[in-house]
């Protein structure tokens, strides 16, 4: 059968279930479940931040007020879409915008690099403001980047209205939408580098001493391996929080809505997370596949509980050889699946190739 695949591989892309060295642990439901958890809050959720695997929901889909958990939108958007070596000239708009404030004045110039540090450290309204005129050109226009980019990273319970988070009808968010977002947004060095500061001094214009902001988010006091991300917090949204933790190699984002004890929670949520859902390497870049002369471009890592090992199956996926991607180098893709559905895929190539030896 293999030979007769192999053969069609001059007219077509061929589709292989395959068994891959390494991958192998113990059978399914030999071990025990991850034990139940929940929370306090109205709604939270608890992502793997390199798979974006959800690995606890609870009214995770409910569209809800989120505050100032907004301003991960603003920041991701903020850094994708400006400079941040940019002068950005505190507009009208944005002076003594309520709420938490940054408490520019206007005309007031700053790096967009330093006022995002006063976005997600002292979750400036006015720097939201500021921003989003900035990069957007208006308000509207920039949240219209903010729901494109809703849109893009896939949140399906999401509807942006304002840069900062201050209550208006149809803007909301949901549990699981956040940690999709936060997950992504965490990638970026730029936005991981600001939202795992500490304090930041950034120079003052109007006095002699630098501006001093000491990050609302606790939990990089509290929490071993603390490293993000946002509070928030409105009279309507109450308590709102999304953290980050990173222990051996593996990085946990936790988000909780409406929850009177987030900081517990949180804490509750990530130490589950980290106890029962390592993060495990399923497969390693340079691996061999078993009856093909190819291996694979990158590692594959995703996080299982003892209950899920060997769960893992994988589909072959090889490129018409007739095709342009092939004469590039492309040999296929090697795709990993639970139950039928794909988890994550990794390129495959000749292991001596152009192409491979440039992954090294």
């Amino acid at each position: 059968m293999i030979r007769n695949l192999r053969r069609s591989l001059r007219y077509a892309a061929v589709i292989i279930a395959i068994a891959l060295i390494g991958i192998a642990a113990a059978p399914a439901g030999t071990a025990n479940a991850a034990p139940v958890i929940g929370t306090n809050a109205r709604a939270a959720a608890l992502i793997d931040v390199t798979s974006g695997r959800l690995l606890y929901s609870s009214n995770g889909d409910t569209p809800m007020r989120i505050a100032s958990l907004t301003k991960i939108m603003t920041a991701i958007v903020a850094i994708e879409n400006g400079n941040l070596s940019d002068v950005v000239k505190t507009p009208k708009r944005a002076v003594g915008r309520e709420g938490s404030s940054i408490y520019l004045q206007l005309g007031e110039e700053m790096t967009l690099h330093n006022m995002l540090y006063g976005l997600m450290l002292r979750s400036g309204n006015d720097a939201a403001t500021a921003i989003a005129e900035h990069v957007g050109g208006s308000e509207a226009g920039f949240v219209h980047l903010m729901n494109d980019k809703a849109a893009f990273i896939g949140l399906a319970n999401s509807s942006f209205r304002n840069p900062h988070g201050l209550d208006e009808d149809d803007h909301y968010s949901s549990a699981n939408d956040l940690a999709k977002l936060s997950a992504y947004a965490l990638k970026n060095e730029a936005f991981a580098e600001i939202v795992r500061t500490k304090m930041k001094q950034v120079p003052n214009p109007h006095d002699g001493w630098n501006y001093a902001w000491k990050n609302k988010n606790k939990m990089l006091t509290m929490y071993e391996g603390a490293d993000g991300v946002k509070t928030g917090y409105t009279k309507k949204s109450f308590r709102c929080l999304v953290s980050s933790a990173t222990r051996g190699g593996q990085q946990l984002a936790a988000v909780t809505i409406n929850d009177g004890d987030d900081w517990a929670d949180h804490r509750n949520l990530l130490d589950w997370g980290f106890r029962h859902y390592p993060l495990q390497t399923i497969a390693e870049q340079g691996e061999m596949i078993a009856g093909y002369p190819y291996a694979l471009g990158r590692d594959f890592r995703y996080p299982l509980e003892e209950s899920e090992q060997g769960i893992i199956h994988t589909k072959l996926t090889l490129v018409d050889p007739s095709s342009t991607d092939y004469a590039l180098g492309e040999r296929g893709t090697l795709a990993f699946q639970i139950d039928g559905n794909t988890v994550g895929s990794v390129p495959i190539y000749e292991p001596e190739s152009v192409r491979m030896k440039l992954l090294r």
